[in-house]
């Protein structure tokens, strides 16, 4: 006699799981995690210690994420932080990064030049004096050697066109 094989007991995996068609991307829990912690950050703000709130903000950026929603988050903890510095404080915090870090303040003050808020352009634009004069990564002198090393070969336009990945 035959056995019942409708029963689907006997399968060990399960095919369904390698469907094409049933496609879930598995990134977004992990984007879920990334960025600062805002609440953290937050409770930094309010105990005064701008310092700590600074690195902490910067830590953990959401470069790869294809979400927005998490970039934008991780944007308006970064400039609360930003905005609630002291202007005799700015310059420690800079000089307290590495060269990656200031790459990503720099990232981060040009993304709230986009969106400007209640007195936000007066206080990026503090930033970008002080992590511009502290970084060496955004002044690059002129490749071909001929030209005095202080000379910009990149223009303000397109430092900001190569750092968010825009052709213009």
């Amino acid at each position: 006699m035959a056995k019942n094989t409708l029963s689907s007991r006997f399968r060990g995996v399960d095919i369904d799981e390698y469907d094409e068609n049933k496609f879930v991307d598995d990134q977004d829990e992990a984007a879920e995690q990334q960025g600062p912690d805002a609440c953290e950050v937050d409770d930094l703000i309010r105990q005064g210690d701008m310092m700590t709130a600074f690195q902490i903000a910067l830590r953990n950026p959401p470069i790869n994420s294809k979400n927005p929603a998490v970039k934008e988050r991780a944007q308006a903890v970064v400039l609360r932080v930003l905005t609630a510095f002291k202007s005799s404080d700015m310059e420690p915090a800079v000089k307290s990064l590495d060269k990656n870090g200031v790459d990503l303040l720099m990232k981060y003050i040009y993304r709230g030049f986009e969106k400007p808020s209640d007195n936000s352009s007066a206080i990026l634009l503090q930033w970008h004096e002080k992590t511009r004069t502290a970084s060496s990564l955004t002044t690059q002198p002129y490749p071909g050697g001929n030209h005095s090393s202080s000379t910009d070969y990149f223009t303000q336009k397109q430092r900001y066109c190569m750092i968010f990945n825009i052709n213009d």
